[in-house]
């Protein structure tokens, strides 16, 4: 991994959409703070595309693409991908399953999850589960005290043990079943929405992340960035970023941002 600082003016300049994590990527200590917010929107009125590439659940992913600036959101880790038509005041939702496909699976997850939560002490149901569509979100951080390293790798063994598809990230180990990621809906997402095709556009964005469930996407973009507190996860990627910032979580978001308009306000 390089150093941002390292990344040319040409590469920086050339860059016309930015995808992104949220947890300790745009957040910083599970909060949004108004440095990483005001960068995210300074992105948007620069004219790049900004979308959030994350694991939190529909729920959110509804205020998300309402709300902030940005051009879309895929949730749940490539289960969907929402989109907010504001001249319309219509809110555009693509799911990767049918309704009736998602409340079967819902059953066959909430066994799965019942499960671990009784093999694995210490673990809980993420808070918001309720908000789901998709996925389930066993917690091993975020609202509990930590698990070791072994305890959380011993809750992704048993999703994958009983077929669930399962990603850690920093605070979740997310589970589902199907073969979609977030690399897999992006690339949906932007031929559907923007008639982008992804493969052949890879070099003109840049993914920022920071946790094994963004390995996918740090293996496809050359550009892909890791925010610092992605050093901690390095011997869990099964793909890394071409590139690092100085800072942390949401000041590595913006480090990212500020780079990127300098360039194409030089």
């Amino acid at each position: 991994m390089k150093p941002l600082s390292a990344m040319g003016t040409e590469v920086l300049r050339s860059i016309r959409g930015v995808l992104f994590d949220i947890d300790d990527t745009l957040t910083t200590h599970g909060r949004l703070t108004a440095g990483a917010y005001s960068a995210l929107e300074a992105l948007q009125q620069a004219g790049l595309i900004t979308i959030p590439i994350t694991g939190r659940p529909a729920g959110w992913c509804d205020h998300i693409a309402r709300m902030w600036p940005v051009d879309g959101v895929v949730g749940e880790n490539g289960a969907f991908y929402f989109c907010f038509d504001r001249a319309a005041k219509k809110m555009q939702q693509r799911f990767i399953k049918d309704d009736q496909t998602r409340v079967a699976d819902r059953e066959r997850l909430a066994a799965v999850a019942r499960r671990i939560l009784a093999e694995v002490p210490g673990c809980a149901m993420a808070s918001d589960q309720a908000y789901r569509e998709a996925d389930i979100a066993i917690d091993f951080c975020e609202d509990v005290p930590p698990l070791a390293s072994h305890q959380v790798q011993r809750i992704r063994t048993h999703m994958e043990e009983v077929g669930l598809t399962a990603k850690i990230s920093s605070i979740h180990v997310n589970g589902w079943l199907g073969s979609y990621d977030k690399l897999s809906t992006a690339r949906l997402m932007l031929a559907e929405r923007f008639a982008i095709d992804i493969d052949a556009a890879r070099d003109e964005f840049v993914f920022i992340g920071d946790s094994p469930n963004d390995a996918p996407m740090f293996g496809f973009f050359p550009n892909a960035i890791g925010v610092a507190n992605v050093r901690a996860f390095v011997d869990q990627l099964t793909s890394t970023p071409a590139w690092i910032t100085d800072a942390p979580c949401g000041g590595g978001f913006e480090e990212v941002a500020n780079r990127l308009i300098a360039a194409r306000q030089g």
